[in-house]
């Protein structure tokens, strides 16, 4: 038997700094706090909702785990595609945030190396897909970035657009 299943239901980070956490997931990504969790009085959680689709995120006082977690992607948040990515990432750099831009991906585009303040690294991944996926087999990807970037060009051309030396996708794309 097969399970039913129904998505991610929500994201749960271990923060060292609630208040900080809950700041700059609002600012940067437009969270919002819907639901907050009390210990003998004092916060020491939250539930945030997202009014554009974002999946439930959830803040958790834990400075051991979150230094312990620091550096490490554990999720990947979806956009819906290219130009939405790309418009977050010109977003997150009006800010001042840094990241490593939008490139070409396995499946879809993708925007690493953003990170949080206790440095998570928090991803986003186009649920848009230039690739498309067999259930019934497995793909095998031997060195992801140096197959996305092998790809991009052969979808560049496809395109007719000229490859960027950097390996992130055109705007113009």
């Amino acid at each position: 038997m097969i399970p039913t299943l129904d998505g991610v239901h929500h994201l749960k980070l271990p923060v060292t700094d609630l208040r900080r956490s809950i700041d700059w997931y609002a600012s940067r990504l437009g969270y919002r706090v819907v639901l907050e969790f009390r210990e003998h009085g004092e916060l020491t959680g939250v539930s945030m909702g997202h009014p554009r689709g974002g999946p439930g995120l959830g803040l958790h006082v834990a400075p051991e785990k979150a230094r312990g977690g620091a550096g490490f992607d554990y999720f990947s948040i979806g956009v819906p595609d290219r130009a939405a990515i790309v418009a977050l990432a010109d977003h997150l750099t009006a800010l001042g945030e840094r990241h490593a831009g939008v490139h070409f991906a396995t499946l879809g585009w993708i925007l690493p190396m953003l990170h949080d303040p206790d440095g998570h690294e928090v991803r986003f991944y186009t649920t848009e897909s230039h690739t498309t996926l067999d259930l019934d087999s497995v793909m095998v990807v031997d060195d992801a970035v140096a197959s996305a970037q092998a790809a991009e060009l052969e979808w560049l051309t496809g395109q007719g657009l000229p490859a960027v030396p950097d390996g992130s996708i055109p705007k113009s794309a």
